[in-house]
């Protein structure tokens, strides 16, 4: 159930410059900001620290960081962010292959030992409480530096964020989200239009 209707985009000429960003990622303004407009300065710091976050700066691509955010909303049970981090990878040169293989990471050759280390840790970071194990940040740290490690968690961080918002806010999955992770998700148990 919606609990605060999002607003027209452009009814904050700051946000709708800064959301731009969401063109490229998504292609298309997500219900999430439009609904932040209502406290502008919370919607700019937000797509200010997702840009931030998402921004390429050593060996995570953006596709591993989608995959990232999709496994780790995966764990918190948000659909609305599942459906926007598949076609973010996905518009990330993620292939078919990889998306219906995130499922089983931990056993595709799809992945690699570096990948299966982030991704472990990402589901293990997202749970409450929280399950990283020392054997866990110890893979971790086998295969990425820790600038790395500060990108990969903050994704995870941005995401948990992200996943309290929009199942509070009960926000509403946008149709072009929703067609892609149809497609996509579906056999995976994505029903079209139960997001929820």
């Amino acid at each position: 159930m919606l609990l605060v209707t999002p607003l027209e985009k452009g009814s904050s000429p700051a946000v709708a410059e800064l959301a731009a960003f969401f063109d490229e990622t998504l292609g298309f303004t997500p219900n999430s900001v439009l609904t932040m407009q209502r406290r502008p300065e919370i919607a700019e710091a937000f797509i200010n620290l997702n840009k931030a976050v998402m921004t390429n700066a050593g060996r995570v691509t953006a596709e591993q960081k989608r995959f990232i955010g999709m496994l780790t909303s995966l764990s918190s049970g948000c659909r609305y962010c599942q459906a926007h981090t598949a076609l973010a990878a996905q518009r990330y040169g993620a292939s078919d292959e990889r998306l219906d293989a995130i499922w089983d990471y931990q056993s595709s050759p799809l992945f690699t030992d570096a990948e299966r280390a982030a991704f472990n840790f990402a589901i293990a970071a997202a749970s409450v409480p929280n399950a990283v194990t020392p054997e866990i940040a110890d893979e971790l740290r086998s295969h990425w530096n820790e600038a790395e490690i500060v990108e990969i968690l903050g994704v995870v961080s941005l995401f948990g964020f992200l996943n309290r918002w929009n199942d509070s806010m009960g926000t509403s999955l946008e149709a072009a989200a929703d067609e892609f992770a149809s497609a996509t998700l579906g056999p995976h148990g994505w029903e079209k239009g139960k997001h929820g």
